[in-house]
């Protein structure tokens, strides 16, 4: 298993996170998924989505013990522009980006095992995501790693499978 770990991500860091996400759209466009092009230019929205993301503390960089950034993820508490106002306890999971040169390491496996365990200690009874459904190899990867799809969820720079995991049971 590799070993990482989860930094914050600060204001001043921001520059970085945008330049994840161009990279991995680019890297995407590649190979001819239909996702996330738009962070090639990001609009206002995504830029502000950033922005507020980092000041609430929600966004980290997956680093590793040499200190090398391998990825960043987003990590929330709620998520009403997708899921609508939920009356549980869940962690929403947004953005995992794990750059090409650490790709096959199964790194994405450990963040989401690792916000899942951070989750369990915080008595969180789900884990939430979504998902382009135009990427069906990454909707895949979700259901395989025990996310049921839940429903769709249409905006207007896309169409998202929005899937949960239940972790928590609540006696």
């Amino acid at each position: 298993m590799i070993d990482f770990f989860l930094k914050k991500v600060t204001l001043k860091e921001k520059t970085i996170v945008f330049d994840l996400f161009s990279a991995t759209a680019q890297i995407l466009a590649r190979k001819k998924i239909n996702q996330w092009k738009y962070w090639v230019n990001p609009p206002t929205e995504k830029v502000i989505w950033v922005e507020e993301g980092i000041k609430k503390e929600e966004f980290f960089f997956i680093v590793n013990q040499k200190q090398h950034t391998m990825g960043v993820v987003r990590v929330s508490n709620d998520d009403v522009l997708y899921w609508g106002q939920m009356n549980d306890k869940a962690k929403y999971i947004h953005s995992l980006i794990v750059k090409e040169e650490f790709s096959g390491l199964k790194l994405g496996t450990a963040v989401i095992k690792k916000i899942k365990e951070e989750a369990i200690l915080d008595n969180v009874e789900y884990l939430r995501l979504d998902c382009d459904c135009t990427n069906k190899k990454l909707c895949k990867y979700y259901i395989d790693h025990g996310f049921t799809k839940v429903r769709v969820k249409e905006l207007p720079l896309g169409k998202y499978n929005l899937y949960q995991q239940k972790i928590y049971f609540i006696c």
